[in-house]
């Protein structure tokens, strides 16, 4: 049986004029609030956007283009525009405004300059699994995959007015929190328990929810939610990062009930290779933390897409994703083609244009 999906997409609010991020999130909620499932987000900057369960690419297609729709709709009305990328390319973000929430207000406490940058645009993919356990085993063999999907959806390369020089400064930014990137590897669920515990213990959480890596088993559904992509650039982008990672996780689920817990990459070679696809994205080389070896990022989505190959075809999925791949390996990730838009006239303005195009594109 093919699991359901949800889908959480986070978006900016920008000024159509200035081109740069607005506090005036809570003017586009009101204006959606009839038509989709639009929530705040921690900053005044960000809307997020979520669909209903599906387990039908197609359908997850048509929820996120008339989300998208109908954000860009509500912001319109409002004398604003929203963008696709994952962290802010023109304003004066630091310190972010936060929205309203005791929440939000319990974690600046706690977080402090952390939050300077908190500002940052993610796509959320929740896939139904059996229980916490099974999530925690999932998360395990989806380890040495993450950085693969880092480089394929790294829509990130520019940062307040400068060129960051990586992919995807999302994932470095947010690399910095004490519990984020690639989750640990864990030989038994009280393993996991018994960090969690100490996390909890250290200080380093406000509450579950802020167990922030990049797969983990969600804190209020039944599923393993997977948080390691950039928002995409646009629909076709997240439908190919959507098939790829429920494809990850019912190989992974195959796999656990083998027994096989997978493979335990050492974290400080995971990080590496975080580093390096966030630097490099689909540019360059990627480290395969299976083997140690450095291959250009085409070569390791094709491993990917090799790994996933019979849980693609088992979901009716295999076609549309291996098209799907092959445009981002053709056009080019999200950050990518934002550097291109930069290239047409040396002018970030013209990015921020792309972006709002793009996004509902």
């Amino acid at each position: 049986m093919v699991p359901l999906i949800g889908i959480e997409e986070e978006y900016l609010v920008v000024d159509p004029r200035t081109r740069h991020v607005t506090p005036r999130a809570a003017e586009v909620l009101a204006a959606a609030t009839d038509v989709l499932d639009v929530v705040h987000e921690i900053t005044r900057f960000q809307v997020e956007a979520r669909t209903p369960p599906s387990a039908d690419l197609s359908e997850l297609g048509s929820q996120l283009r008339a989300a998208r729709k109908e954000v860009a709709d509500a912001a319109r009305s409002c004398g604003l525009a929203v963008v696709a990328s994952g962290i802010p390319v023109l304003g004066d973000v630091m310190p972010p405004p936060l929205t309203d929430d005791d929440r939000y207000l319990q974690g600046k406490v706690l977080y402090r300059a952390l939050q300077d940058e908190i500002s940052i645009c993610a796509l959320h993919v929740h896939v139904d699994v059996p229980d916490a356990e099974h999530a925690v085993y999932v998360g395990n063999h989806l380890r040495p995959w993450l950085p693969t999907l880092i480089a394929l959806a790294a829509n990130s390369p520019f940062f307040v007015g400068r060129d960051t020089g990586y992919a995807s400064w999302r994932v470095i930014s947010w690399g910095r929190w004490p519990v984020s990137g690639a989750p640990p590897y864990f030989p038994s669920f009280t393993a996991y328990e018994l960090a969690l515990r100490a996390l909890a213990e250290s200080g380093a959480l406000l509450d579950a929810k802020t167990v922030y890596w990049d797969a983990r088993p969600s804190p209020r559904l039944p599923t393993v939610e997977i948080r390691v992509a950039d928002v995409p650039l646009d629909v076709a982008d997240s439908l190919t990062l959507i098939g790829l990672i429920r494809a990850l996780v019912v190989t992974a689920l195959t796999a656990v009930k083998r027994g096989d817990r997978g493979l335990p990459v050492p974290s400080e070679v995971l990080r590496a290779a975080y580093w390096r696809a966030a630097r490099d994205g689909l540019r360059g080389d990627s480290l395969d933390v299976r083997h140690g070896t450095l291959v250009p990022a085409a070569v390791m989505a094709g491993r990917l897409l090799e790994h996933v190959r019979p849980a693609l075809a088992e979901a009716g999925d295999l076609t549309f994703i291996q098209e799907g791949l092959d445009r981002l390996l053709r056009e080019g990730s999200g950050a990518m083609r934002q550097r291109r838009a930069y290239e047409r006239g040396n002018d970030l303005a013209e990015v921020v244009d792309d972006l709002i195009e793009a996004t509902v594109a």
